[in-house]
C-alpha cells in the first residue's frame, strides 16, 4: 500500500479565510494534511519572522490524517513551526500556501506573505507552491482556483520541482469554462504607484492609509500579467537568488575604481 504524501498548508490571510479552507479541501484529496495558519490576517508581511515576542501554537483539530494549528506568527513562521516543532525537524512532501485573496503577480511577489511561505519551503528544498486568486472578495467563488490547484498539485507530487525552486500560481477570477488553460510565465516588469492618504483621528492626530495602482511596464506575452489579462492560469517558477547576474561583469571595474576615490 502506497503511503499518502504529507502536505503542509499555510497562508497569510488567517486561519478562517475562505481561500485557506478551499485549499485544505483540495489537499485532503491528495494526502495527509497538516495546517499551520496565522491567527489573523498577515497580508503584506513578505518574509518577516517573529523575533521580539514568543511564538505560540494552538491546536484546533486533530485526527489520524488531519491536524490544524494556528499561531501568532507570520506565514514564514508557520513553515518554520511546522518543520522544526510539529514535525520534529522532518519535512513534508509538499508545501502549499494560499489560496490568497488577490493576485501575487509581478512585483507583488516581494510583498507577499503567501509567496514568502512558499519560498521558505524552497529554502529547505521542499516542493512548494503559492496559490492566489484574482479577487479580494472575502467570500469569492474559489471553484476555478480549486480546480487548477488540484491539477498542479497532482503534477508536482508526481514530477517534483527543480532544486530550491517554488511556483507562484496566479488564477484569473472567471468561470472554469472561460479559462484558456495554463501558461508558464515570468514576472512582469512594473511597479506600484503609491500614495499615503492622510486622515485625522478623533483626537486630531494624523494617520495614513496606503493606496496605489499597479503600473505595468511589460506588454510581452510571456508574463504573469499578460496571462491573467487573457484568462490563463499563470505558473511562474521562482527562486530566491536576488543577484543581478547580468550586471556583475559590467561592474567589475568598480573593484579598482572605487579604491581610487
Amino acid at each position: 500500500m502506497n503511503k499518502r504524501p504529507l502536505i503542509l498548508v499555510v497562508n497569510d490571510d488567517g486561519y478562517q479565510a475562505k481561500g485557506l479552507l478551499s485549499l485544505i479541501e483540495v489537499a485532503k484529496t491528495k494526502g495527509d494534511v497538516l495546517v499551520v495558519a496565522p491567527d489573523g490576517p498577515r497580508s503584506g508581511m513578505s518574509h518577516a519572522i517573529t523575533m521580539n515576542v514568543p511564538l505560540r501554537l494552538k491546536k484546533l483539530q486533530e485526527s489520524e490524517n488531519f491536524n490544524f494549528y494556528t499561531t501568532n506568527g507570520t506565514p514564514v513562521d508557520c513553515v518554520k513551526l511546522a518543520q522544526k516543532v510539529i514535525l520534529n525537524k522532518s519535512y513534508p512532501d509538499l508545501i502549499i500556501s494560499g489560496i490568497n485573496h488577490g493576485s501575487n503577480s509581478a512585483i507583488s511577489i516581494l510583498y507577499s506573505g503567501t509567496m514568502a511561505a512558499a519560498l521558505e519551503g524552497a529554502f529547505e528544498n521542499v516542493p512548494s507552491i503559492g496559490f492566489s486568486l484574482l479577487s479580494f472578495d472575502a467570500d469569492a467563488d474559489f471553484t476555478i482556483a480549486k480546480e487548477y490547484a488540484g491539477k498542479i498539485i497532482d503534477h508536482v507530487l508526481k514530477e517534483g520541482l527543480p532544486e530550491r525552486t517554488c511556483l507562484n500560481v496566479n488564477i484569473p477570477y472567471i468561470k472554469v469554462e472561460e479559462c484558456n488553460g495554463i501558461r508558464v510565465t515570468r514576472q512582469a516588469k512594473g511597479y506600484w504607484n503609491e500614495n499615503l492618504i492622510p486622515h485625522k483621528d478623533p483626537h486630531g492626530g494624523i494617520y495614513y492609509w496606503l493606496t496605489g495602482s499597479f503600473v505595468n511596464l511589460d506588454g510581452k506575452e510571456d508574463t504573469d500579467e499578460w496571462a491573467l489579462a487573457n484568462n490563463y492560469v499563470s505558473v511562474h517558477p521562482v527562486q530566491f537568488d536576488l543577484t543581478a547576474h547580468a550586471h556583475i561583469d559590467e561592474m567589475k571595474h568598480w573593484e579598482s575604481k572605487i579604491l581610487q576615490l
